[in-house]
């Protein structure tokens, strides 16, 4: 249950008219060309391919790949759901019943259909069996076990990976989001295709370590906001909407833990995909928080730091390779004055640690500017 193969794409390739028919061979009729779910596709995996030149001089074409066509039905013949509620589950069994019931009686009540997509990630309480039980009492639910913990990125990724709807909401199974507001945020992707991502933003913080937390969040969004260029007024927050075709190519970005909330917030608006946000509350969580305040934030803001570098690596190295330089020139000029044509060691090392980073960052933009795809 826990693998998750890779996807095969078959190209097949026509004769052309005129060519007499390609004598019989032993080997497969059929070329096939492998692609990582969650990355575009399109560059050809034979390094000879690139450059190559045909008989007549031309540039040989690289192989093609169809994007993703999603048939209207699924497998077994019935409609494939508008929208895919991707809920991870790690040791939620007192209270994940509840949490079904809320967001099963909102969607119900809602235009939209919908799949309910469990992942138990391998908790070591009864939450398994409070899903495969609610799996028999409620129709659109579907349960995806884990063998082995992946946090919860993971369980969010590989959600998405497998959601058969073309909406994907993203949740928590601790009832401290309104999930009942699910159905409005779905509308605004509906109505509105203008956005791609809505995100509930939360106007109050009942998190552990409440005195630590607050401060925490508010640099880590401000940083972020800097970066981004882009208001943020929760960038972390667990409920959103997003369009599973967008955010396929962000993916394979996200990292196992908490952050990866962080992290497709941070890759849509480097890119130019709108966000909105709307205020939200948020309660008191139940049962145990898997949130480890200090090694979490650290990740939070490595993250972060990342994510921009993926980006728009200038944005981080440049500014202080600029003012290495400068304060290394400036004083510089302090010790000509003071003592001629002597310079410190301390002097030329702020200058070429200043030029090195420099070098460093226009490198790493000639990087991001040449890679194909996201």
């Amino acid at each position: 249950m826990n693998e998750h193969p890779e996807t095969e794409v078959i190209a097949t390739t026509a004769p052309a008219p005129t060519a007499p028919p390609a004598a019989p061979s032993s080997g497969a009729p059929t070329e096939r060309i492998t692609v990582r779910t969650g990355e575009l596709a399109g560059s050809s995996d034979d390094p000879g391919a690139v450059g190559d030149t045909a008989a007549h001089g031309e540039r040989a074409a690289y192989p093609t790949v169809e994007p993703e066509t999603r048939s209207a039905l699924l497998e077994d013949g019935s409609p494939r759901p508008y929208v895919t509620i991707v809920l991870p589950c790690y040791n939620e069994g007192a209270h994940v019943l509840k949490e079904i019931d809320r967001i099963t009686a909102a969607m119900n009540s809602s235009e939209f259909t919908y799949e309910l997509l469990c992942i138990d990630d391998a908790s070591t309480d009864n939450t398994l069996e409070v899903l495969e039980q609610a799996a028999r009492d409620f129709a659109n639910l579907r349960i995806m076990p884990f063998r082995r913990n992946g946090g919860s990125g993971t369980a969010r990724r590989i959600g998405t990976q497998q959601a058969h709807g073309e909406i994907v909401v993203w949740t928590d199974a601790d009832m401290t989001y309104e999930n009942e507001r699910i159905p409005e945020l779905v509308r605004i992707l509906r109505d509105d295709p203008s956005y791609d991502q809505v995100v509930g933003a939360r106007t109050t913080e009942e998190g552990t370590h409440k005195w630590a937390r607050v401060p925490a969040k508010w640099f880590i969004r401000n940083v972020a906001q800097w970066l981004t260029k882009t208001k943020i007024p929760d960038l972390n927050s667990g409920l959103r909407a997003f369009r599973r075709e967008v955010s396929l190519p962000y993916l394979r970005l996200l990292p196992a833990g908490f952050s990866c909330v962080t992290t497709i917030t941070i890759a849509f608006l480097s890119n130019q995909h709108d966000i909105k946000y709307i205020e939200t509350s948020y309660a008191k969580r139940a049962g145990v928080s898997k949130f480890h305040f200090v090694g979490d934030a650290y990740r939070y803001i490595l993250q972060v730091l990342r994510m921009v570098m993926y980006f728009d690596p200038l944005k981080v190295l440049m500014p202080p390779a600029l003012w290495m330089i400068i304060i290394g020139f400036g004083k510089g000029v302090v010790d000509m004055v003071r003592h001629p044509f002597y310079f410190p060691a301390s002097t030329v090392l702020l200058i070429v640690s200043g030029i090195m980073i420099g070098s460093l960052a226009l490198l790493s933009d000639l990087v991001v500017r040449s890679r194909d795809g996201v």
